[in-house]
């Protein structure tokens, strides 16, 4: 079975919310975002992503579930109405029409619940203090059926195409589509949606490529065991210091070949985590169509079946799949 529209949809969505979310990021944050914790950006640009895909889907498959990280709940309080209208002052310049309680219920498409048969999962910004700090973000869409991933759609708008010319051309999408391969091309600056001939497919890099032979690591120390992931990278023959980015993006620098491995092993101090299945299903199926490796730190395919929450799942580990079974035998000592 082909996927042509929901592949359509899902570049159409994240490009969208990506619009959205960078309109706000150069209105909103400042310097000071970080040092005074004011997060009222990163939940603007959270919301109205969220609002903006939902809607997107649900007009195209009302049937369809849609498993988001938000809900419109504490934006109906009284204190939270300056936000709301804040959020709908963005939404507007995509949808001029709607009001405050379109944009509420849009959010709120995405409270469905871990289908069996056929669901989305979003991710309306992974990365909430990269956006802070004006670095790495991305918009992460993924539909699952029958436990599987099919479709994916990855847009990280401070990405450049190219990490060797960082100025140049900052904003990638990322799509895939199960058993047709992965595709990035370059969002546009004018606000459209790229054209289907602007996506040029990618692959993960050879393990003979020493340039490129590093591995990407989250920037936040609580996301991840930073000591023992260094240690597991060098026993799979890494010696380059980590590439440390925020969100999916890390998916996306694998799946395009920057980087051949990307470590994620629960923190010493939260053991037991499961992961959120909308931090890492549309990546893990760009990685894998893209002739890369995602599995949990014990070499088990990641289950989409058990509710938000990889319940089944520990840790994860991506990589250009040469060096996936060195990394999980690393991982057993």
């Amino acid at each position: 079975m082909t996927y042509i529209t929901e592949k359509q949809l899902a570049i159409e969505a994240v490009t969208k919310a990506a619009i959205l979310c960078t309109q706000v990021r150069a209105e909103m944050v400042g310097a000071e975002s970080l040092e005074k914790g004011d997060k009222s950006p990163v939940t603007v640009a959270d919301y109205g992503s969220q609002a903006l895909v939902c809607k997107h889907i649900h007009q195209a498959f009302p049937r369809d579930a849609i498993v988001g990280e938000e809900d419109s709940a504490d934006l109906k309080k009284p204190e939270n109405s300056a936000t709301l209208a804040k959020i709908l002052t963005f939404v507007n310049q995509f949808h001029p029409q709607a009001n405050a309680d379109m944009v509420c219920n849009w959010i709120d498409a995405g409270n469905g619940l871990v289908e069996e048969k056929r669901y989305w999962t979003l991710d309306p910004i992974d990365g909430t203090k990269g956006f802070l700090r004006n670095d790495q973000y991305a918009i992460a869409l993924g539909l699952i059926i029958w436990g599987e991933l099919k479709v994916a759609a990855l847009a990280c708008p401070a990405l450049p195409v190219s990490l060797a010319d960082s100025a140049k051309d900052v904003g990638s999408i990322f799509v895939a589509v199960r058993g047709e391969g992965a595709y990035m091309a370059s969002l546009p600056s004018d606000g459209t949606e790229p054209l289907p001939s602007a996506f040029e497919r990618i692959q993960v890099a050879s393990s003979s490529d020493e340039q490129n032979l590093r591995f990407v690591e989250s920037v936040e120390s609580g996301h991840g065991d930073h000591s023992r992931q260094q240690a597991i990278a060098q026993a799979a023959g890494i010696s380059q210091a980590s590439l440390r980015m925020d969100s999916q993006a890390k998916y996306a620098a694998v799946a395009r070949g920057d980087a051949a491995l990307y470590l994620r092993l629960p923190s010493p101090k939260s053991p037991n985590y499961r992961e959120k299945i909308w931090d890492h299903a549309a990546g893990a199926l760009i990685v894998e169509e893209a002739g890369g490796t995602v599995t949990d730190m014990h070499g088990q395919p990641l289950d989409f079946t058990t509710g938000y929450r990889m319940q089944n799942n520990k840790g994860v580990v991506v990589s250009n799949g040469t060096l996936h079974p060195i990394v999980i035998e690393a991982l057993k000592g």
